[in-house]
């Protein structure tokens, strides 16, 4: 695809990236661009824009589809842009030289906010409480 713009600074030629990118759950072929074990479950875009704007990036979320997403729910909705050249062609950050080193950085990032933690640990306790009651309700009807 022929840009309109040759300018890195411009929005249109910011490096895209989705949360199926990362998400350990998905295969290589649902759209998985780095190893499994790097990844993350279920990535969010807000989570994504989180990471990067306080890593110090120019980034925006847009409203848009993963192409291979099959789940039309809001919550697999969005797309991030970030910015890693200036008009001058130079990188924003030394350490974002790629769009592989941005997925990778937020892929490590991701489990160490807030929400993450916080949400892990009472998600747990309720899904092992709520597996308890199944299983007593099965064995009382035997």
């Amino acid at each position: 695809m022929a840009y309109l713009s040759t300018n890195p600074a411009d929005k249109e030629r910011f490096l895209c990236i989705y949360p199926a990118y990362i998400n350990s759950k998905k295969t290589l072929a649902e759209g998985r661009r780095i190893p499994s074990e790097k990844a993350v479950e279920n990535p969010s875009c807000a989570e994504i824009r989180d990471v990067l704007t306080a890593a110090g990036m120019n980034v925006y979320v847009e409203n848009k589809m993963y192409p291979r997403e099959w789940n039309r729910d809001v919550q697999f909705r969005g797309r991030v842009r970030v910015q890693i050249k200036q008009e001058d062609g130079n990188l924003c950050l030394e350490k974002f030289t790629s769009k592989k080193d941005v997925m990778f950085y937020v892929a490590e990032m991701i489990p160490k906010l807030k929400t993450r933690t916080q949400k892990g640990g009472s998600s747990d306790s309720g899904a092992q409480q709520g597996e308890g009651g199944k299983k007593g309700g099965k064995k009382k009807k035997k």
